[in-house]
């Protein structure tokens, strides 16, 4: 009776829909990213799907083009200084927000969270008025880096914020009874335990500034610009491979990072 009732939940019409639609979405999502991937190995001159042939002539083009390989690194480094600053900025308001704040609680989530909650170009555009008209900074890489750091840090905040909610007030109260003072518990005892959360926020803060796009657009300083930007600068005057071998990159290092987040963090646990 028990299988009998099992096999009617697994054939169940509705259950059946969902599922469907359910791939139907994931299929639609992911369909792109396979064809960029199919094309990076095109062998043909030019942008074209289904591919004329299989060849690597494309990857190989990209790393001996110097526009590419500097916009990657350049890419690289912004990504790596803007997860840490992130990290040094989340981690504490994550910490506050937990730990010490009573009164206020979600306004501050929300305004910490803003900068993912509005649209990105907004940021964008008050960050170009605030370092250009106020600050007058347009001639340095700060101003991109500080831009990276407004819209990544809240990834760090939830991240970190989860980890938090998961480990009981009671550890730290037992560090504070055996006698360790507030730096000494919040450095041998509260970061060991959120070290997860911490690593996992700086990777997702990470990916999302290699993957920047109006922020870097916007705030890049003259002569330096990252792969997003290089990429599409690219695509205005040349239409052969070497765009789709790029994005299959960048493609593989994002899903490298979160199979990294995965298994260090979990992806459940970064929620809003």
């Amino acid at each position: 009776m028990a299988s009998l009732r099992h096999a009617e939940t697994r054939m169940n019409p509705g259950r059946i829909a969902l599922v469907g639609f359910v791939s139907a979405v994931y299929a639609f999502l992911l369909l792109p990213t396979l064809i960029v991937v199919v094309v990076s190995l095109n062998s043909a001159e030019y942008l074209s799907f289904p591919p004329a042939g299989l060849s690597l002539r494309w990857f190989r083009a990209f790393f001996s083009s110097g526009q590419f390989v500097d916009a990657f690194w350049f890419s690289i480094i912004v990504g790596i200084v803007a997860s840490f600053l992130a990290m040094l900025v989340g981690t504490p308001a994550a910490i506050f927000h937990v730990r010490f704040l009573r009164a206020g609680r979600e306004k501050f989530r929300f305004a910490v969270l803003s900068p993912v909650l509005f649209p990105e170009v907004l940021t964008a555009i008050a960050l170009v008025f605030l370092f250009n008209q106020i600050l007058g900074a347009t001639q340095s890489v700060a101003p991109l880096v500080i831009g990276h750091v407004v819209v990544t840090f809240p990834f760090v905040f939830l991240t970190v914020t989860s980890a938090l909610y998961n480990m009981p007030p009671s550890v730290e109260e037992a560090a504070r009874t055996l006698g360790a003072g507030p730096w000494r518990c919040f450095f041998r005892v509260t970061l060991p335990l959120l070290r997860s959360g911490v690593i996992s926020g700086g990777l997702l803060a990470f990916i999302m500034s290699f993957d920047n796009v109006n922020i870097s657009l916007l705030l890049k300083p003259v002569g330096m610009t990252t792969l997003p930007i290089q990429l599409f600068d690219y695509l205005r005057y040349d239409f052969d491979p070497t765009a789709a071998a790029a994005s299959t990159i960048s493609a593989a290092l994002t899903m490298t990072l979160l199979v990294v987040i995965d298994r260090i963090y979990g992806l459940r646990a970064v929620r809003f």
